[in-house]
């Protein structure tokens, strides 16, 4: 793959299935070794098994990456195991109900702001010593539509994704000067399993719904990858504090 680094050591969160599934398969057919972190062992297992069988190296480390336990093993397995944290990608992420502000309980607020936002904050101040240390580090995160606009989820949901945005810019400013990078990609609507749980009378999706004409085409999971293995790569060796949109157009609609 142009632009690849063999055997870098590459954090990837959500690694289980999907987006996150599909860019650690990438990293390791390019010969990068690679930390599946999911909450699902059994597709983190099943991952790290395609990966060997491939003839790739993978680990995988189980748990809720909004538990700092969690994060400090994920790193631990990283520097450990690999020598170190070249490549960490924020992907890991919930959906909402796509809830309008007034209709937000307590405890959905809560869980998506802690395992959309503050998961890849821990994870990503837990990694940063090790890549200040080596003068060198790329951060990928998963923002979304969502944190481009307001018309594509829900209102914790959009917030979290919003704060992807800030935290990735406010990265690169900070870090640029200490050789690491940190861009996310934007995807649109994308081929995974993820469901949305979310009551189709209520005034959230009913709002939403028609916004979604101009979503465009449907994209595979490859297709996130394949932005997220570039913008980790020395072909992006001068991009940085970029927001990629992967949507087919949607943002510009």
């Amino acid at each position: 793959m142009a632009g690849g680094v063999d055997g870098r050591s590459v954090i990837v969160t959500g690694a289980g299935s999907g987006i996150g599934r599909a860019s650690a398969l990438a990293f390791a057919a390019q010969g990068d070794r690679v930390v599946i972190a999911d909450i699902n062992a059994d597709g983190a297992d099943a991952v790290v098994k395609e990966i060997e069988q491939a003839g790739g190296t993978a680990v995988a480390v189980t748990g809720d990456l909004s538990d700092q336990a969690v994060v400090d093993e994920v790193t631990r397995t990283a520097v450990d195991r690999f020598g170190g944290v070249d490549v960490l990608v924020n992907n890991a992420g919930i959906m909402d109900g796509m809830t309008a502000l007034a209709d937000v309980s307590d405890t959905e607020w809560e869980r998506v702001i802690r395992v959309n936002l503050t998961a890849p904050f821990l994870l990503t101040r837990a990694v940063l010593p090790h890549m200040l240390a080596a003068g060198k580090g790329a951060i990928v995160s998963t923002a979304s539509e969502a944190g481009l606009r307001g018309s594509a989820a829900g209102a914790a949901y959009t917030a979290s994704k919003h704060g992807v945005v800030g935290l990735t810019k406010n990265l690169a400013v900070m870090y640029r000067k200490s050789g690491i990078r940190a861009n996310a990609i934007a995807p649109g609507g994308t081929l995974t399993g993820i469901v949305v749980d979310a009551d189709k009378e209520a005034h959230g999706p009913t709002t939403i719904a028609p916004h979604f004409v101009n979503v465009g085409r449907l994209a595979q999971p490859e297709d996130q990858a394949a932005a997220i293995v570039f913008l980790a790569s020395d072909a992006a060796v001068n991009i940085n504090g970029a927001i990629l949109p992967v949507d087919d157009g949607w943002a510009a609609v």
